[in-house]
């Protein structure tokens, strides 16, 4: 950005009246998404943010983002540095990732500030600046926007939408500039960057013209004629575009003929979906994150393509008589066009994040409406409908705070949703609760019998339930109508070694990632089935290209470590151990096993301390019980040692090392008699242990003192 115009946006902004209703507006978008922080990632920002390799190193690669996974910063270098500078400042810290969206929005909501009051002096509309402060606050405060900035991939939108409207604000500036290269200048960039960032940009060089056209030129010819230079720049942002989009595939499968959706039933329920949209411009009840596919009949249409006809046609007479009516409906219409007409073909038919700049023209009409109507007392009017809409926003919110709430919402308002059956039932299997997800995903597959997706997603359910042969069978299921499906081969696999089947799951393992190459589950799941065969140097390998590919697996990290161990090398283990509690902090088996091993190696005070957090975290775990309970014994602590031993036997009355452990504290106290009683009781439960049999006859040999 030339530096001159940023000095000119400065002094704009340090008039006091500009000033104060900037800051009101961005304290009012702060306040609004107040309860938002906290909010953890959900559904596409695990792929895109935290399973995203190009954006964990701030360097050239950034610009290059991941092709043909399903990524939703696929052909979208802007986004995708965006989130590079976010993980280089806070890693997956999900707070910052908020903040920084939330900034965006509130800058966005500055500049369609400046454009609107610009746009309206232009129009002749009385009070613009007071038209335009109430215009951009309804929109920023409108809690459909909660689509794009509380959910944190879908910055796409929320970035784009600044750099659109950089773009018409930066041609106004110039039309009132003695130097209006400079600002001209300003708008190719911004356009260029925004095109980086989302498709939809490509609409941004055509309202240009219209406003132009109708604003300040008078006709298509005398604007071309005035600003060629800057026409032909925003033209040649096209070119990126296009090179952007021919490189780019089809998101996993989501976008065009790869999803499933034709273009005539995607138009059908476009044609629906603009009048859903301005009903909740108007009236926002029942926000919705994931409509899923939504397929009508052209009877069902019908009366709303009547309708979109009609305001179609109001729209191109209020632009051929150059009212800025026209504008409003052509920025409405068209912004919404590249995702909402016959072009999209993605399998969510409608989403709210799609409204985020064409509810701009819905707000300014509104705003401008009301202060024509009511004059100045339109303020309260407005500003009660800022508040209401900003506590609506807050409690939206809300939904964010899991997946679990999110998707669950979603279902409850969509229970014909396949996917978001499916995302629930995802969710449920991440809070332990298979048998609910088990639920879920059957009610998916009868929506729609033979998906693969629900079906693959039902044996990792079954599987996660214990229902192993049941998670095999599913898992065929899906394989059948889908052969190349990665994660139904991995939900094979997983069931087979379940089931004590390690050679066939190495077969589907190693299937699974030759579909997938990149597929950490996979490799750490073959890693677990050549140990389960004795193939331990091969497992170690798999497990290494687990951590390799996702550096924070604790599940990979714990299981390597584990093989690590039964090798012998317990000192390489230590670090895998220490991850997976670095990246999962309540994994109680990795403090355990890690607390095991420092106590083999002599190491008793931090063997104590990570067994004392392993007993914390599974008190009914006998065996972090007994084994705390040596360590301390070792460190001299014979009655803290002594109460360890008998928790695990309160735990496991037959744990013969827990018997024979405490038999050794209560011989050392002088107690030999309740000693051979404890060593007794680990002869019965166990017969053949050694210690336990040589212990009792010492202490049989032994005269009592």
């Amino acid at each position: 950005m030339p530096a001159s115009s940023l000095v000119s946006i400065a002094s704009a902004l340090c008039r006091r009246d500009d000033f104060r209703r900037a800051a009101l507006l961005v304290v009012a978008v702060f306040a609004a998404y107040c309860n938002i922080w906290s909010a953890p990632f959900v559904l596409d920002d695990h792929l895109s943010i935290l399973r995203n390799p190009t954006i964990h190193r701030l360097g050239w690669e950034a610009l290059v983002p991941p092709r043909g996974f399903g990524f939703t910063v696929e052909g979208r270098p802007v986004l995708n540095l965006s989130l590079a500078f976010n993980y280089a400042w806070t890693g997956p810290a999900v707070w910052s990732y908020h903040l920084v969206n939330v900034a965006i929005h509130a800058l966005a909501a500055l500049v369609l500030f400046g454009v609107a009051r610009r746009a309206l002096a232009r129009a002749r509309c009385p009070g613009p600046d007071a038209v335009g402060f109430a215009a951009a606050s309804l929109w920023a405060l409108h809690p459909l926007q909660t689509g794009s900035v509380s959910y944190v991939v879908q910055r796409t939108e929320s970035l784009m939408g600044l750099f659109f409207l950089l773009t018409l604000y930066a041609v106004l500036r110039g039309a009132e500039s003695d130097r209006p290269a400079r600002w001209q200048a300003l708008a190719c960039v911004a356009c260029a960057l925004g095109m980086a960032t989302k498709e939809v940009m490509v609409v941004a060089p055509v309202i240009v013209l219209l406003f132009d056209r109708t604003l300040l030129a008078g006709s298509f010819r005398e604007a071309w004629l005035r600003r060629r230079a800057l026409y032909c720049g925003l033209a040649t942002t096209w070119l990126l575009l296009a090179w952007l989009v021919l490189g780019s595939g089809s998101r996993g499968g989501t976008i065009g003929a790869a999803a499933g959706i034709s273009p005539w039933d995607y138009a059908l329920c476009q044609a629906r979906g603009v009048v859903h949209y301005l009903s909740l411009a108007l009236w926002p009840v029942r926000l919705i994150f994931d409509y899923g596919t939504d397929r009508v009949s052209l009877a069902e249409a019908a009366p709303f393509v009547a309708i979109d006809l009609v305001l179609l046609s109001l729209t191109g007479i209020a632009l051929w008589r150059r009212s800025p009516v026209g504008l409003l409906g052509a920025w409405f219409f068209l912004i919404l066009a590249p995702t909402s007409s016959v072009v999209g073909g993605t399998r969510q038919m409608l989403a709210e994040h799609r409204l985020y700049l064409s509810l701009a023209a819905v707000a300014v009409a509104l705003a401008g409406t009301a202060f024509i109507v009511l004059g100045r007392r339109a303020w309260v009017l407005c500003a009660t409908a800022a508040v209401a809409l900003a506590l609506t926003t807050a409690q939206r919110n809300v939904d964010y705070r899991s997946e679990l709430a999110l998707h669950g919402d979603t279902v409850a308002k969509r229970p014909g949703n396949i996917y978001a059956r499916i995302n629930y039932g995802n969710a449920l299997l991440v809070a332990g609760r298979a048998a609910e997800a088990v639920g879920q995903f059957e009610a998916a597959t009868r929506l729609r019998p033979g998906f693969h997706l629900a079906l693959s997603n039902l044996a990792g359910a079954y599987h996660q339930a214990g229902r192993s042969a049941d998670a095999a069978d599913a898992a065929r299921a899906a394989l059948a109508a889908k052969p190349d499906h990665a994660e139904a081969r991995f939900n094979l696999a997983a069931a087979l070694l379940q089931l004590g089947r390690p050679v066939e799951a190495i077969t589907h393992y190693e299937t699974a990632i030759r579909l997938k190459p990149d597929y950490a589950e996979a490799c750490n799941g073959l890693g677990a089935a050549l140990a389960a065969a004795g193939r331990s140097a091969e497992a170690i390998a798999r497990l290494q290209d687990a951590v390799r590919l996702r550096p924070g697996f604790a599940e990979a990290h714990y299981n390597l470590a584990t093989a690590l161990v039964q090798t012998g090398d317990a000192p390489a283990a230590e670090p895998h151990y220490l991850a997976a509690i670095q990246h999962r902090p309540d994994y109680a088996d990795a403090y355990f096993n890690l607390g095991t091993t420092l106590l083999q190696r002599g190491r008793f005070a931090e063997a104590a301390r990570h067994l004392d957090t392993a007993a914390r975290l599974r008190p009914g775990h006998a065996g972090s019980q007994s084994n705390l309970g040596l360590a301390l014994m070792q460190l001299g602590n014979l009655d803290q040692a002594k109460a360890r031993f008998e928790a695990a036997l309160r735990i496991d009355a037959n744990f013969a090392d827990a018997h024979c452990n405490l038999a050794v504290v209560l011989a050392r106290g002088g107690r030999s008699a309740d000693a051979i009683g404890h060593l007794e009781a680990a002869l019965r439960a166990n017969p053949d242990h050694a210690f336990a049999r040589e212990t009792l006859a010492k202490l049989r040999a032994t005269p009592p003192p």
